[in-house]
């Protein structure tokens, strides 16, 4: 298994066992699901930073979706002896997890779909042009 695309499907699966890991820990400390639910697609309010332009929604977007904030969170919550601060830090890591497992990478200013992971969404043939979709290049 070599090439990028194998690359890419590992780290993939790697993401995805966290996210699985995660919603194993938030079981196993008791969290509330509710709390889960409403929260796990919170940090993504962070997109909203687009509507300023690309370099501000990027600054927002990754400071959202930085590893060392849940993992920072995490420890003060244990540090408190649990509750909330590590039930929020765990559905935080719970959504980074979700989002690297899907594609979805930290932001480069040049635009929300260039990430470190690589280009998301459809990427328009080579050489096609308005209405050239799908047929091929002379």
């Amino acid at each position: 298994m070599t090439g990028a695309r194998s690359v890419s499907l590992i780290l993939k699966a790697e993401w995805a066992a966290v996210f699985v890991a995660s919603i194993f820990a938030y079981w196993l400390i008791g969290g509330s699901w509710l709390l889960f639910a409403v929260l796990l697609l919170a940090p993504d309010l962070a997109m909203l930073g687009y509507l300023a332009g690309n370099r501000v929604g990027a600054l927002a977007y990754n400071a959202t979706h930085l590893l060392i904030w849940p993992v920072l969170l995490f420890c003060v919550g244990m540090l408190a002896v649990g509750g909330v601060w590590t039930e929020l830090a765990i559905i935080w890591l719970a959504h980074i997890a979700m989002d690297r497992a899907l594609g979805y990478g930290l932001k480069y200013a040049t635009g929300f779909a260039d990430t470190h992971l690589g280009r998301i969404g459809r990427q328009p043939a080579i050489g096609a042009g308005p209405g050239d979709a799908g047929r091929p290049n002379p």
